[in-house]
């Protein structure tokens, strides 16, 4: 019986009915195993029939690269392809007994423990972020899992004395769904189980949580609940407008958690410059202790743009360790080039713990190098005691790694002291640098840095990042591709179009910065409406976890749901859904080389894909024949030495054929696209009347959602494009009599 279950489940017939489901069912009946069947069995035992439907995951990941190789991938297409010599990166074997680390003294002695601790070493110690935000800040947050969890092992054997890797949390959540296929969560176990003795990080945008948006309460709790679960050990809690009022639920559900909880300050402007005094040292000397009395174990100083200078960090780490009790962790990037010499200050100055990326994704928009760093400190007090050879061999295979994610270098040639113009945080550049070059503005770039400038002072000088920084960022590539100034913006006779991101934080959803709001802006843009100048997240009623949990399986057609799937849809709904949807097609393509997920295979090309734990397919791509009448092609596969047929739609010769009419210039009653992106909604139909400054539809370009509304009141004559429509910029959208 043993033996004939394991043939039939090796079989695969396809085209037609069989029976082998049954006759699997019959072979694990207890009945039948116990010869104590009858002539009757068959009738009188209905679970005999009840077959469980096949995963086929071969089939879907098939599918998947045939429609790569013939249609491409969207966030590949047009841009800079790997060289044919890039191969897949070899993960190095680095030998030794796992040696204990910071999680293993998280695990025995508690957060305040783990605190102490780090007051107590003289060495500098280090957190690599090169899965996180080296990544997100040089190949706009593109990074796949596959890559991250086949060097996990050597950071656990090679450099056991990591503070903390970073891996987790900010842009990488959502870009994990929305652009990478793959579940985040699964990330995080992966790599938890992967280096069991260093600590884990992740970002934690407060009230937003990794969204966008204010949560209710008790999401964020839950979202920190289940990250703790599934693996996160230091929560860099922060408020992309520095309000500590917006952090104590999120810094007190990782407390609860025991967690490490790092509350942050986030440094914007210039500490030394007088005429910058909004953001003095009194301020950041007041928010350290606001952080410190709610509750925080490490004190964060989050420098997103790398603007602290060094004469100013010497200036202002001096004050936190003499006003405060806390271990404090330094955050900077290098976009300015003069980041290693503020690192050099800050450890003089007595900061405990500075972020750096691995020597191949550092530098530019990223950390600083972390080889340098070590190399620059050795033989002092502040020795940090990495391996340096242990370093440089992870970084070769970050090298061969980064070689495959050509299309979304920044195309930052060196480091640039405009940053202290536009002050744009490095995990946010290549991100809007992607957007602009979507929105066909990338030969415009120092003109969307300087309007970037401008924004930020419309806005009063605030805070930036994300999400505060993406509403600035979306501001400035709407104004430029409008050819709006600040002072049209500001005038109140001009009417402006605003993106919806900023509507949401003029309207106080973000929370408040210091000053508050322009008060002539916040009036033009939310046209009467009051705005919210309390915490917004105690106006937003609880979520009903176990009913969401029930529609989401109906959703999802009776797929259980777990906490996880549960917090990735409360976080983001549509893109959950979206993601789910693909993977039901496609399957598990989170398993497939690199450079096969972005550009699929050559005819003669073979790859391994690893499914299962020891569950491997072979795949090889035969020949791609050509397009049919229908617009069909034909690719031909060997899977497992099987020959195998997949067809799919050639959907750019589609596209090419089916070409959008453009809205006339100068025609009052043609309402074209401001920017190339996706229809998201349409709240308009043709006949129906609408009035001045009623919503016609939505666009959403990379993540920035931008609201077209009439200028008059009108007829609606005809919609030219539906929810889900790919346009071009000066498409036509909505004709108005």
């Amino acid at each position: 019986i043993a033996r004939m279950d394991r043939a039939l489940r090796e079989f695969r017939i396809r085209g037609v009915s069989t029976n082998i489901a049954f006759v699997e069912n019959l072979l694990k009946h207890p009945t039948f195993l116990n010869y104590e069947y009858t002539t009757s069995f068959i009738d009188t035992t209905p679970d005999l029939f009840k077959f469980s439907k096949r995963r086929d995951r071969a089939t879907k990941i098939l599918t998947y690269i045939a429609d790569i190789t013939v249609n491409g991938h969207p966030e590949t297409q047009d841009r800079v392809r790997p060289s044919n010599d890039v191969k897949p990166p070899k993960a190095p074997i680095l030998a030794g007994d796992r040696t204990q680390g910071t999680k293993d003294i998280l695990t025995a002695q508690g957060p305040k423990g783990l605190a102490d601790w780090m007051k107590a070493q003289d060495r500098l110690l280090l957190t690599d972020t090169t899965m996180r935000d080296g990544h997100q800040s040089l190949l706009a947050t593109r990074m796949r899992s596959h890559d991250m969890v086949k060097i996990a092992p050597a950071y656990a054997a090679g450099l056991p004395g990591l503070f903390s890797v970073e891996c987790w949390g900010g842009a990488t959540f959502d870009v994990a769904y929305r652009f990478l296929q793959e579940c985040p969560w699964q990330r995080l176990r992966d790599l938890r189980a992967a280096m069991p003795n260093i600590m884990t990080q992740m970002l934690l945008r407060a009230s937003n949580g990794v969204g966008y948006t204010n949560y209710p309460d008790n999401v964020v709790q839950h979202f920190v609940k289940t990250a703790a679960t599934s693996g996160v050990d230091v929560f860099r809690v922060f408020d992309s407008l520095n309000w500590v009022e917006n952090m104590r639920v999120a810094m007190d559900a990782v407390v609860e958690s025991r967690k490490v909880c790092e509350a942050a300050i986030c440094y914007t402007g210039d500490l030394l410059d007088p005429s910058r005094s909004k953001y003095d040292l009194k301020y950041y000397v007041g928010m350290a202790k606001e952080l410190e009395a709610a509750g925080a174990h490490v004190l964060g100083l989050k420098d997103m743009a790398g603007l602290l200078k060094p004469a100013a960090a010497t200036a202002l780490f001096k004050a936190l360790k003499e006003e405060t009790g806390l271990p404090i962790h330094f955050h900077t990037h290098d976009t300015s080039g003069a980041a290693i010499a503020t690192v050099i200050a800050a450890a003089a100055a007595g900061v405990d713990v500075v972020d750096a990326a691995m020597d191949a994704l550092s530098g530019n928009t990223s950390q600083p190098t972390l080889g340098s760093i070590v190399e620059a400190l050795r033989g002092t007090e502040r020795e940090t005691g990495l391996d340096i050879g242990a370093i440089r061999e992870i970084s070769n295979y970050w090298e061969q790694a980064r070689g495959q994610y050509a299309a979304f270098e920044s195309g930052l040639q060196a480091p640039a002291s405009e940053v202290y113009l536009h002050e744009m945080p490095g995990g946010q550049f290549t991100n809007l640098k992607a957007q602009a070059r979507s929105m066909g503005l990338e030969e415009r770039w120092h003109e969307v840095a300087q309007t970037y400038a401008d924004v930020n002072r419309m806005f009063g000088d605030i805070v930036k990042v994300t999400p505060s920084s993406k509403v600035v960022g979306d501001m400035a590539l709407m104004m430029v591709s409008q050819g709006l100034s600040r002072a049209q913006v500001e005038d109140p006779s001009v009417d402006v179009a605003f993106p919806d991101s900023v509507v949401d934080m003029l309207r106080g959803n973000l929370g408040q910065p210091p000053g508050g709001w322009p008060t002539a802006l916040q009036a033009k843009v939310l046209k009467g409406e009051k705005p919210l100048t309390d915490r917004p997240g105690q106006h937003l009623p609880p979520v009903n976890f176990e009913a969401v949990r029930a529609d989401l399986v109906k959703q999802l057609e009776g797929k259980s749901v777990d906490d996880e799937d549960l917090n990735g849809y409360l976080m983001y709904p549509k893109v959950f859904l979206d993601y789910m949807g693909r993977h039901r097609v496609y399957g598990p393509v989170r398993t497939l080389p690199t450079r096969t997920f972005f550009y699929g295979m050559e005819p003669g090309e073979e790859i391994s894909a690893e499914i299962d734990p020891g569950k491997i397919l072979e795949i090889r791509l035969q020949a791609v024949s050509e397009m049919n009448v229908d617009g069909e092609v034909k690719v031909f596969f060997e899977l497992n030495g099987q020959p195998r047929t997949i067809r799919v739609m050639n959907r750019v010769a589609a596209a090419k054929s089916a070409a959008r009419p453009k809205a006339e210039a100068g025609n009052p009653g043609h309402i074209g696209a401001p920017m190339p992106g996706v229809v998201a909604t349409v709240a308009v139909q043709a006949g129906k009347p609408v009035k001045a400054g009623d919503l016609l539809l939505t666009i959403e370009a990379m993540k920035m959602e931008t609201g077209i509304h009439a200028d008059r009141d009108a007829v609606v004559k005809a919609v030219h494009v539906q929810a889900g429509s790919q346009i071009d910029a000066k498409d036509l959208l909505v004709e108005l009599e």
